[in-house]
């Protein structure tokens, strides 16, 4: 049993490793070609191009943060951090997505000034500049899908740089319209694309982790549904104090009070609901509290029974969906 444990824990080493690779790799890509963009940028007075080049410092951000989450959620809990600081991730994307926001607001707002007073553009180099962008993006994409998504960082890391590819798919776009009618104000529109594209990218994290924050249910999951679930098992009479919340991303949690017939196995009873809840809904933390119903804790709301502070409905047999 403990070869097979320690042979896990190799496999998990390994798998970091991998998707530390995968993600350096990406890093290296994008950081290097967002300083020739910078300076492409200002020498060809695109606007899009430099926004692109913002963006892709979100995209760096977000590898570097993933990296360094990784690191941290390895270590074991000590201390008063029982989880650990496998949090630390969630931490960190909502910092990606409140940038990622502010940048939108200072790029739409140069977009729409360059839309009213255009400058020079050198639309061949935003050109040039464009599908080199896309080569990379590509190449940094295809890096960084190899490695495990199921991390709200490696998902972020993967969701900004699969964005950048299409605002430099735009970028070029705006260059060709540049170069074939003159009309500058291509290099604005296509900088008001990436603008929406980070929204959309800085919203869906702030989004997902204040979830996390605010101990909401995993998204896809209903408290209702699975506390009806619950009590449908034979002999449970009821269950109630049902919490669902996400320590990190991929890492649900539940907790719950549940009463059941005088003469079952409460053992048995604990057991059956962590099957469920492990096969249905994939939640392996679970703290069950298992009584046996007896008129004192039926009394729920009572001063003087044993839940006299409930936390959200009770749940009993007939109430599953």
């Amino acid at each position: 049993m403990s070869g097979d444990a320690h042979g896990h824990g190799h496999g998990h080493a390994l798998t970091r490793e991998a998707d530390g690779r995968y993600l350096t790799g990406a890093l290296l890509l994008i950081v290097a070609f967002m300083v020739g963009e910078v300076i492409a940028g200002l020498i060809a007075h695109s606007l899009a191009l430099i926004s692109d080049a913002g963006h892709m410092l979100t995209d760096a951000a977000a590898i570097v943060v993933a990296l360094i989450a990784m690191r941290i959620a390895a270590r074991p809990p000590q201390g008063g951090f029982t989880y650990g600081l496998r949090r630390a991730e969630i931490i960190s994307a909502q910092a990606n997505g409140i940038t990622l926001l502010l940048l939108t607001a200072y790029f739409t707002y140069e977009g729409i000034r360059r839309l009213i007073t255009p400058p020079e553009v050198e639309g061949g180099l935003v050109v040039v500049i464009g599908l080199a962008g896309i080569v990379v993006n590509l190449a940094a994409t295809w890096l960084i899908s190899r490695a495990n998504r199921t991390s709200l960082n490696i998902e972020g890391a993967f969701q900004h740089v699969l964005n950048d590819l299409y605002a430099f798919i735009a970028t070029t776009v705006a260059g060709v319209v540049i170069l074939l009618t003159g009309w500058s104000q291509a290099d604005a529109l296509a900088a008001l694309v990436v603008a929406a594209l980070m929204l959309k990218a800085g919203w869906g994290l702030v989004r997902d982790s204040g979830r996390v924050f605010m101990e909401a249910a995993p998204a896809g999951m209903n408290p209702n549904e699975i506390g009806g679930r619950m009590a449908a098992l034979g002999s449970v009479v009821e269950v109630h104090d049902l919490h669902v919340w996400e320590v990190t991303s991929g890492y649900a949690a539940l907790s719950a009070h549940v009463l059941v017939d005088p003469s079952a196995d409460c053992h048995a009873i604990r057991l059956a609901t962590e099957h469920l809840l492990h096969d249905t809904y994939g939640i392996e933390h679970t703290t069950l509290q298992v009584d046996h119903a007896t008129p004192e804790l039926l009394r729920i709301g009572d001063p003087n029974s044993h839940c006299h502070d409930p936390h959200g409905p009770s749940h009993k047999p007939e109430s599953i969906a």
